[in-house]
């Protein structure tokens, strides 16, 4: 495949190229990224991307389904096994059109909602102004409280019982620690709202029970199959089976034409991945990579965001070392350790600066990265935090990257090929 793209465009191969080395480097730490299997890959790229399939299985818009209907009731399939879900959409394109979709299905124009405050962990679709959700509809948001930096759930019910929402949506794209749907659904219940998920960080989390499931308090989860759950970039609804024609009309034909049967493809293979023990383990020492992260990080002196981590991701106050999250984060990617700045909880930097970042261990715990090479990352880190301007420090960091990166090959990439 790679010499006959090289032979038809030499300069999209060369890009391809230019990234594999990139990603074979580096040390990718960016939260919301992972790598997909062999399988997954080979599943995306198929002829189904050839494929019109508009509607659902047994009810399309077009011949010659037969085949692409087996693939998508797979994918919904495995979806409801794996999650415990009545009802299964794999349509969505990426998390952000699934919770879209969920806004459609549940919510008129101009609704009060409510969700977690996007400086403090949530998402751009919990109702940021800047975003859809938040010019469709009325959010009002709730936060995390200023010592323990965890959800605030006080708040929250107080907010609901003045703002009395229609929906009250849970999950985070920022935060590190056990998120109570139990409590939630509460809340939601006494205010007569719906209960939203978005599990979009933790899903693969959620299905190895390293995280409890918001599947049997919500009435809609949505999610992301990359991520923790490592698969194809790509959204999913799950919900109660009566939402069901709801959720399917709100996807198709609400918001989406025809759906993409070779990433659907991907996502069945990538929930089939996650029903096996070598799955569960894979989880379990992703959490535990995060863990040791945050531990050696809190030993060389910097501040871990609530103190800690319950899942795959940290924040790290970097504010205590003097710097913003953007220079954190321009001189970490110098060093081949590649993160993301981020607000923490009260952040006086704006969106662009930060005092944070945020890191994930899924990718390198995918890799093969293990508590002791946490351990040793940690200290690289550090070492480039405190001379983020001495370019010999930071070069001496990188050629240590590249030599661990080594060590751990990222599945499904070819052998490396001279670019320029």
């Amino acid at each position: 495949m790679r010499d006959r793209l090289q032979q038809q465009d030499r300069e999209v191969a060369a890009s391809i190229a230019r990234e594999e080395n990139r990603q074979r480097t580096a040390l990718e730490m960016i939260a919301s990224e992972n790598y997909t299997s062999d399988a997954v890959i080979a599943a995306v790229g198929t002829v189904l991307t050839n494929k019109y399939a508009e509607g659902y299985p047994g009810k399309r818009y077009y011949g010659g389904c037969e085949f692409v209907d087996e693939v998508e009731e797979l994918a919904r399939g495995r979806a409801k096994q794996l999650f415990g879900a009545e009802h299964a959409n794999v349509q969505p394109n990426s998390g952000a059109e699934a919770n879209l979709a969920a806004y459609y299905a549940l919510l008129d124009y101009g609704d009060t909602a409510m969700g977690l405050n996007l400086d403090q962990g949530g998402h751009l679709t919990h109702g940021r102004n800047i975003n859809f959700s938040g010019r469709m509809y009325k959010f009002v948001h709730y936060g995390v409280d200023r010592e323990s930096e965890q959800i605030d759930y006080d708040q929250m019910a107080e907010l609901a019982r003045e703002h009395k929402p229609r929906i009250i949506v849970t999950g985070a794209t920022a935060y590190p620690r056990i998120i109570d749907f139990a409590r939630a659904k509460e809340i939601a219940d006494s205010v007569g709202a719906y209960l939203m998920a978005d599990i979009a960080h933790i899903a693969g989390l959620v299905a190895t029970n390293l995280h409890p499931s918001p599947v049997p308090h919500a009435d809609v989860v949505t999610t992301t199959t990359h991520k923790t759950l490592r698969g194809p970039r790509g959204g999913m609804i799950l919900s109660r089976a009566e939402h069901a024609p709801a959720i399917d009309k709100a996807v198709f034909p609400g918001i989406q034409g025809g759906p993409h049967m070779h990433t659907i493809a991907g996502k069945a293979v990538c929930l089939g991945e996650a029903m096996t023990p070598e799955f569960a383990d894979y989880s379990r020492r992703t959490v535990d990579n995060a863990r040791s992260l945050a531990e050696a990080l809190q030993g060389h002196g910097l501040r871990i965001v609530s103190g800690g981590t319950d899942n795959h991701l940290l924040l790290v106050d970097v504010g205590v070392k003097g710097l913003t999250g953007k220079v954190a984060e321009k001189a970490l990617n110098s060093a081949g350790i590649v993160v993301n700045k981020n607000t923490i909880p009260y952040d006086p930097k704006p969106p662009l600066v930060t005092s944070g970042i945020r890191i994930g261990t899924p990718a390198l715990t995918t890799r093969g990265f293990g508590r002791d090479e946490m351990k040793r990352i940690a200290g690289l880190i550090s070492r480039v935090l405190g001379s983020v301007d001495d370019e010999s420090t930071v070069a001496a960091v990188r050629e240590e990257v590249r030599q661990l990166a080594s060590s751990y090959p990222v599945p499904g990439l070819p052998d490396p090929v001279a670019v320029a």
